[in-house]
Protein backbone atom coordinates (compact mmCIF):
# COMPACT_ATOMS: atom_id res chain seq x y z
CA UNK A 1 0.00 0.00 0.00
CA UNK A 2 2.71 2.21 0.69
CA UNK A 3 4.26 1.91 -3.18
CA UNK A 4 0.33 2.33 -4.56
CA UNK A 5 0.45 5.48 -2.32
CA UNK A 6 3.78 6.62 -3.67
CA UNK A 7 2.42 5.96 -7.87
CA UNK A 8 -0.45 7.99 -6.97
CA UNK A 9 1.31 10.91 -5.64
CA UNK A 10 4.17 10.71 -8.30
CA UNK A 11 2.11 9.86 -11.22
CA UNK A 12 -0.96 11.99 -10.32
CA UNK A 13 0.85 14.36 -7.66
CA UNK A 14 3.08 16.52 -9.65
CA UNK A 15 0.58 17.98 -12.60
CA UNK A 16 -1.75 20.43 -12.04
CA UNK A 17 -5.31 18.68 -11.68
CA UNK A 18 -3.64 15.75 -11.10
CA UNK A 19 -6.44 12.67 -11.56
CA UNK A 20 -8.52 15.05 -13.34
CA UNK A 21 -6.26 14.92 -16.71
CA UNK A 22 -6.47 11.14 -16.21
CA UNK A 23 -10.34 11.43 -16.78
CA UNK A 24 -10.08 14.06 -19.33
CA UNK A 25 -7.53 12.60 -22.01
CA UNK A 26 -9.66 10.01 -22.37
CA UNK A 27 -13.19 12.06 -22.55
CA UNK A 28 -11.44 14.26 -25.28
CA UNK A 29 -10.19 11.43 -27.39
CA UNK A 30 -13.48 10.09 -27.50
CA UNK A 31 -15.46 13.00 -27.99
CA UNK A 32 -13.51 13.79 -30.93
CA UNK A 33 -13.65 10.46 -32.50
CA UNK A 34 -17.38 10.43 -32.03
CA UNK A 35 -17.67 14.05 -33.60
CA UNK A 36 -15.55 13.11 -36.74
CA UNK A 37 -17.81 9.58 -36.98
CA UNK A 38 -20.98 11.20 -36.48
CA UNK A 39 -20.39 13.89 -39.39
CA UNK A 40 -20.19 11.08 -41.62
CA UNK A 41 -22.09 8.32 -40.55
CA UNK A 42 -25.81 8.30 -39.74
CA UNK A 43 -25.49 5.55 -36.63
CA UNK A 44 -22.89 3.98 -35.57
CA UNK A 45 -22.28 0.16 -35.56
CA UNK A 46 -23.88 -0.90 -32.22
CA UNK A 47 -26.97 1.35 -30.83
CA UNK A 48 -27.55 4.73 -31.39
CA UNK A 49 -24.28 6.57 -29.39
CA UNK A 50 -21.43 7.50 -31.06
CA UNK A 51 -19.42 7.84 -27.87
CA UNK A 52 -20.72 5.15 -26.13
CA UNK A 53 -19.27 2.94 -29.20
CA UNK A 54 -16.36 4.34 -29.01
CA UNK A 55 -16.02 4.08 -25.48
CA UNK A 56 -16.65 0.49 -25.45
CA UNK A 57 -13.66 0.06 -27.54
CA UNK A 58 -10.74 2.78 -26.75
CA UNK A 59 -11.80 2.41 -22.80
CA UNK A 60 -10.53 -1.63 -22.71
CA UNK A 61 -7.65 -0.44 -25.01
CA UNK A 62 -6.34 2.09 -22.62
CA UNK A 63 -6.70 -0.29 -19.72
CA UNK A 64 -4.67 -2.61 -21.36
CA UNK A 65 -1.82 -0.22 -22.51
CA UNK A 66 -2.31 1.33 -19.15
CA UNK A 67 -1.10 -1.39 -17.28
CA UNK A 68 1.57 -3.11 -20.01
CA UNK A 69 3.34 0.48 -19.54
CA UNK A 70 2.90 0.74 -15.55
CA UNK A 71 4.21 -2.83 -15.24
CA UNK A 72 6.85 -2.96 -17.53
CA UNK A 73 8.25 0.37 -16.23
CA UNK A 74 8.08 -1.18 -12.44
CA UNK A 75 12.00 -2.23 -11.87
CA UNK A 76 12.99 1.29 -13.66
CA UNK A 77 10.81 3.72 -12.40
CA UNK A 78 11.29 2.07 -8.41
CA UNK A 79 15.01 1.49 -8.66
CA UNK A 80 16.33 3.47 -5.78
CA UNK A 81 13.51 1.40 -3.40
CA UNK A 82 14.81 -1.83 -4.68
CA UNK A 83 17.98 -0.99 -2.39
CA UNK A 84 15.85 -1.86 0.61
CA UNK A 85 16.21 -5.59 1.22
CA UNK A 86 12.56 -5.51 2.18
CA UNK A 87 11.37 -4.00 -0.80
CA UNK A 88 11.64 -6.47 -4.11
CA UNK A 89 10.72 -6.30 -7.66
CA UNK A 90 7.54 -8.35 -6.88
CA UNK A 91 6.30 -5.80 -4.48
CA UNK A 92 7.00 -2.86 -6.89
CA UNK A 93 4.96 -4.37 -10.07
CA UNK A 94 2.45 -5.46 -7.39
CA UNK A 95 1.76 -1.93 -6.43
CA UNK A 96 2.05 -0.40 -10.40
CA UNK A 97 -0.70 -3.00 -10.86
CA UNK A 98 -3.12 -2.13 -8.28
CA UNK A 99 -2.98 1.45 -9.33
CA UNK A 100 -3.57 0.78 -12.91
CA UNK A 101 -6.54 -1.38 -11.88
CA UNK A 102 -8.12 1.23 -9.27
CA UNK A 103 -7.30 3.96 -11.58
CA UNK A 104 -8.35 3.18 -14.91
CA UNK A 105 -11.47 1.12 -13.48
CA UNK A 106 -13.02 4.31 -11.84
CA UNK A 107 -11.70 6.03 -15.36
CA UNK A 108 -14.15 3.85 -17.17
CA UNK A 109 -17.24 4.20 -14.85
CA UNK A 110 -17.13 7.59 -14.84
CA UNK A 111 -16.94 7.99 -18.85
CA UNK A 112 -19.87 4.91 -19.24
CA UNK A 113 -22.39 6.16 -16.63
CA UNK A 114 -21.90 10.02 -17.73
CA UNK A 115 -22.31 9.25 -21.41
CA UNK A 116 -25.56 6.89 -20.26
CA UNK A 117 -26.97 9.32 -18.18
CA UNK A 118 -26.43 12.39 -20.24
CA UNK A 119 -27.15 10.31 -23.76
CA UNK A 120 -30.60 8.86 -21.68
CA UNK A 121 -29.98 5.53 -22.86
CA UNK A 122 -31.90 2.51 -22.05
CA UNK A 123 -29.38 -0.40 -21.68
CA UNK A 124 -29.34 -3.69 -20.75
CA UNK A 125 -26.08 -4.10 -19.04
CA UNK A 126 -24.32 -7.44 -18.79
CA UNK A 127 -22.27 -7.07 -15.51
CA UNK A 128 -20.88 -10.42 -15.67
CA UNK A 129 -19.75 -9.76 -19.47
CA UNK A 130 -18.11 -6.35 -17.82
CA UNK A 131 -16.24 -8.12 -15.49
CA UNK A 132 -15.01 -11.44 -18.08
CA UNK A 133 -13.24 -8.52 -20.21
CA UNK A 134 -11.91 -6.69 -17.23
CA UNK A 135 -10.21 -10.23 -16.04
CA UNK A 136 -8.93 -10.62 -20.11
CA UNK A 137 -7.80 -6.88 -19.91
CA UNK A 138 -6.16 -7.73 -16.67
CA UNK A 139 -4.34 -11.17 -17.46
CA UNK A 140 -3.23 -9.91 -20.62
CA UNK A 141 -1.69 -6.49 -18.97
CA UNK A 142 0.49 -8.36 -17.12
CA UNK A 143 1.06 -11.05 -19.27
CA UNK A 144 2.97 -8.47 -21.58
CA UNK A 145 4.05 -6.47 -18.74
CA UNK A 146 6.16 -8.49 -17.53
CA UNK A 147 7.99 -9.62 -20.46
CA UNK A 148 8.27 -5.79 -21.20
CA UNK A 149 9.74 -5.40 -18.17
CA UNK A 150 12.44 -8.04 -18.67
CA UNK A 151 13.39 -6.31 -22.24
CA UNK A 152 12.77 -2.59 -21.16
CA UNK A 153 15.06 -3.29 -17.83
CA UNK A 154 17.98 -4.89 -19.67
CA UNK A 155 17.89 -2.82 -23.08
CA UNK A 156 16.22 0.40 -22.65
CA UNK A 157 15.90 0.95 -26.43
CA UNK A 158 12.65 -1.82 -26.14
CA UNK A 159 11.30 1.10 -24.81
CA UNK A 160 11.21 3.03 -28.30
CA UNK A 161 10.90 0.00 -29.99
CA UNK A 162 7.63 -1.60 -28.23
CA UNK A 163 6.03 2.52 -28.41
CA UNK A 164 6.41 1.87 -32.27
CA UNK A 165 5.33 -1.43 -32.68
CA UNK A 166 1.81 -0.57 -30.39
CA UNK A 167 1.05 2.50 -32.84
CA UNK A 168 -1.41 0.18 -34.73
CA UNK A 169 -3.71 -1.28 -31.92
CA UNK A 170 -6.24 1.22 -32.09
CA UNK A 171 -6.83 -0.16 -35.46
CA UNK A 172 -5.96 -3.75 -35.51
CA UNK A 173 -8.08 -3.99 -31.70
CA UNK A 174 -11.91 -3.15 -33.22
CA UNK A 175 -12.10 0.53 -31.76
CA UNK A 176 -13.40 1.78 -34.67
CA UNK A 177 -15.31 -0.64 -36.36
CA UNK A 178 -16.84 -4.19 -35.31
CA UNK A 179 -14.43 -7.06 -36.07
CA UNK A 180 -17.93 -9.39 -36.89
CA UNK A 181 -18.44 -7.28 -40.36
CA UNK A 182 -14.58 -7.66 -41.66
CA UNK A 183 -14.44 -10.23 -44.53
CA UNK A 184 -13.85 -13.38 -42.75
CA UNK A 185 -9.54 -13.54 -44.07
CA UNK A 186 -9.03 -9.93 -42.66
CA UNK A 187 -11.25 -11.16 -39.51
CA UNK A 188 -8.88 -14.00 -38.52
CA UNK A 189 -5.62 -11.58 -38.93
CA UNK A 190 -7.48 -8.99 -36.29
CA UNK A 191 -8.20 -11.51 -34.18
CA UNK A 192 -4.60 -12.83 -33.66
CA UNK A 193 -4.97 -9.84 -31.56
CA UNK A 194 -5.78 -10.40 -28.04
CA UNK A 195 -6.99 -7.12 -27.28
CA UNK A 196 -9.49 -7.22 -29.92
CA UNK A 197 -11.56 -10.25 -28.01
CA UNK A 198 -11.51 -7.59 -25.09
CA UNK A 199 -13.08 -5.38 -27.26
CA UNK A 200 -15.63 -7.28 -28.34
CA UNK A 201 -16.22 -9.11 -24.89
CA UNK A 202 -16.74 -5.36 -23.35
CA UNK A 203 -18.97 -4.72 -26.06
CA UNK A 204 -21.56 -7.56 -25.26
CA UNK A 205 -21.75 -6.35 -21.94
CA UNK A 206 -23.19 -2.75 -22.87
CA UNK A 207 -25.55 -4.13 -26.48
CA UNK A 208 -27.47 -6.41 -25.62
CA UNK A 209 -28.18 -7.17 -29.35
CA UNK A 210 -24.40 -7.88 -29.65
CA UNK A 211 -23.31 -11.63 -29.59
CA UNK A 212 -20.01 -11.63 -29.16
CA UNK A 213 -19.58 -15.04 -30.81
CA UNK A 214 -15.89 -14.94 -32.48
CA UNK A 215 -14.28 -13.99 -28.48
CA UNK A 216 -11.91 -16.80 -27.07
CA UNK A 217 -10.70 -16.31 -23.77
CA UNK A 218 -9.02 -19.51 -23.91
CA UNK A 219 -7.22 -17.74 -26.46
CA UNK A 220 -6.55 -14.65 -24.48
CA UNK A 221 -5.93 -16.32 -21.24
CA UNK A 222 -3.62 -18.86 -23.22
CA UNK A 223 -1.28 -15.72 -24.45
CA UNK A 224 -1.38 -13.94 -21.21
CA UNK A 225 -0.21 -17.20 -19.18
CA UNK A 226 2.60 -17.66 -21.63
CA UNK A 227 3.99 -14.55 -21.64
CA UNK A 228 3.27 -13.88 -18.18
CA UNK A 229 5.01 -16.88 -16.74
CA UNK A 230 7.83 -16.83 -19.38
CA UNK A 231 8.15 -12.92 -18.14
CA UNK A 232 8.35 -13.89 -14.14
CA UNK A 233 10.40 -16.46 -14.97
CA UNK A 234 13.06 -14.37 -16.48
CA UNK A 235 12.46 -11.54 -14.29
CA UNK A 236 13.54 -13.91 -10.94
CA UNK A 237 16.56 -15.41 -13.12
CA UNK A 238 17.61 -11.57 -14.09
CA UNK A 239 16.60 -9.07 -11.80
CA UNK A 240 20.19 -9.19 -10.04
CA UNK A 241 21.46 -8.27 -12.82
CA UNK A 242 18.89 -5.56 -13.86
CA UNK A 243 20.06 -3.94 -10.19
CA UNK A 244 23.48 -3.81 -10.25
CA UNK A 245 23.29 -2.85 -13.99
CA UNK A 246 21.68 -0.25 -12.63
CA UNK A 247 23.14 0.84 -9.30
Amino acid sequence: MALVLREMSSTYGRSPGGYVWAVLEPIAGIAIFALAFSAIMAVPPLGESFTLFFATGFLPLAFYQDLTSKVGTAIRYSRPLLAYPNVTYIDAIIGRILLSFLTQSVIFFIIVAGTILIGDLNLTIDFVAIARAFGMAIALGIGVGLVNCLLMSLFPIWQFIWAVLNRPMFIISGVLFLVDDLPEAIRDIVMLNPVSHVVMMMRSGLYVSYDAVYVSEVYVYMVAGALGVSGLVLLHRYHRTILDEGS
